[in-house]
């Protein structure tokens, strides 16, 4: 009744200074009518706020969205729905959902009476052309009285939260030759990896037991190899994301970072749903998802987990990739490797170089990023064709990215060979 007090409107503070005054003047002048009076005007708003301040208990609501992940730039529809859970009807209502503003502005409703044990729906849609997680509610209701005199206002304590992911491309087939490369010791992924001779070895790790070591191997490559264990054959694939921000130009969603961003969500996705099991990194070296957090490895469950990491992704401080090499050397750089990189010098091109030894399949998606508009005040670091050529002088797939590309018509550029070696080494595979 305190809180209902505090809510008396204008109208309702008048009629109680009024309904004192008179009172006032009915002692005075010892008039009964008056004082009659007195108690109408202030019974009247006191009554209202009683009414009011009872309402409050006895309405519940819920959230509905039509899909709690919707990627960035479309739209997703929010229901809410009251229920006067009580016998006697409400009164006026005025409803406000609490949304961040990036996702437009805030929903407002007003209700007329709801009956006992009525109901209302009413639907808004949110938009948001930048990702992220975004928490919806708490729902706040101003009731009212029919004449007025009270407003209170009382909030839910129900949160929904909406992910807007990035944006997916469907991308068009590639032939792609890391379809061998997995975590087994069968033969087409033994010889497609490592050669004849060097069937199932791999580079020697701290704690690995010495008895493994393959010394045949470790002459030939002048490095310590041991054998793999047995484990299930699978196709694997490494996507690193350069999320650095001397790497990438431009401002918010037309910015080059958002669209490496986009480009590794689409290459996940389309990989996952190929069958690979795939390990998304960053240039800071951390492990945003990997096929080990799910236990199908594949699926819609893991290309949820992707796409929820990559919605919250932000720019790394960093300026080199030289963790993500670090352990992209120490975890294995088994089967397909995917780079999506910003800006990068010659120093890191060679860095990158280094990270592709045999017959591994390795693409880099390179961007531009002298065609983003460069951020104010600061240019971004630039030597394009000289990280390109670098980078396919070691052997690797570059897909070279520019403002206003899509990563859809982009892709089938990934799957062109570019060296005779590596057409060698496909050939032998598909014959044994």
């Amino acid at each position: 009744m305190r809180d209902a007090l505090r809510g008396l409107t204008t109208r309702g503070r008048s009629f109680l200074a009024a309904g004192v005054a008179v009172f006032v003047a009915a002692i005075v002048l010892v008039e009964q009518d008056l004082m009659r009076i007195a108690v109408l005007l202030m019974a009247l708003p006191l009554v209202s706020a009683w009414v009011v301040a009872r309402t409050r208990y006895r309405l519940s609501s819920s959230r509905r969205l039509s899909a709690a992940r919707t990627p960035a730039g479309q739209e997703s529809a929010v229901t809410l729905r009251l229920d006067n859970i009580s016998r006697l009807p409400s009164g006026l209502l005025l409803v406000e959902d609490r949304v961040p503003y990036v996702l437009g502005s805030r929903p407002r409703f007003v209700l007329d009476r709801i009956e006992p044990r009525g109901r209302r729906e009413v639907t808004y849609v949110v938009r948001s052309d930048v990702r992220g997680r975004y928490q919806l509610g708490p729902l706040t209701l101003r009731l009212t009285d029919p004449f007025g005199m009270c407003e209170l206002q009382r909030a839910f304590s129900s949160r929904d939260t909406l992910i807007v992911t990035p944006q997916v491309q469907q991308l068009p087939p590639a032939a792609l030759a890391g379809q061998w490369a997995g975590s087994g010791d069968s033969r087409a992924r033994s010889v497609a990896s490592a050669g004849e001779d060097d069937a199932g070895t791999r580079e020697y790790r701290q704690g690995d037991d010495l008895r493994r070591v393959h010394w045949r191997s470790t002459a030939r490559l002048g490095q310590l190899m041991v054998r793999r264990e047995e484990q299930p054959w699978q196709s694997r694939c490494t996507i690193l994301l350069d999320s650095r921000t001397v790497a990438h130009a431009g401002e918010g969603p037309a910015s080059s970072f958002e669209w490496a961003v986009s480009a590794t969500a689409s290459i996940g996705v389309h990989l996952m749903r190929g069958g690979y099991q795939v390990r998304l990194l960053t240039d800071t070296g951390d492990k945003l998802v990997s096929a080990d957090q799910d236990p199908s490895s594949v699926g819609s469950d893991f290309e949820g987990l992707l796409l929820d990491s990559l919605a919250v992704l932000a720019s790394s401080s960093n300026d080199s990739c030289r963790d993500a090499a670090t352990t992209l050397r120490r975890g294995g750089g088994d089967g397909l490797l995917i780079a999506v990189l910003g800006s990068i010098d010659p120093e890191e091109a060679r860095l990158f170089a280094q990270l592709r030894h045999g017959s591994t399949v390795a693409v880099a998606v390179l961007l531009d990023t002298s065609t983003w508009m460069s951020r104010r005040g600061r240019e971004p670091r630039h030597d394009y064709d000289g990280s390109a050529a670098l980078l396919r002088a070691s052997g690797w797939r570059v897909v070279q990215a520019r403002a206003g590309d899509s990563i859809a018509g982009l892709w089938p550029e990934a799957g062109r060979r570019q060296h005779d070696s590596e057409l060698v080494q496909v050939e032998t595979v598909g014959k044994r």
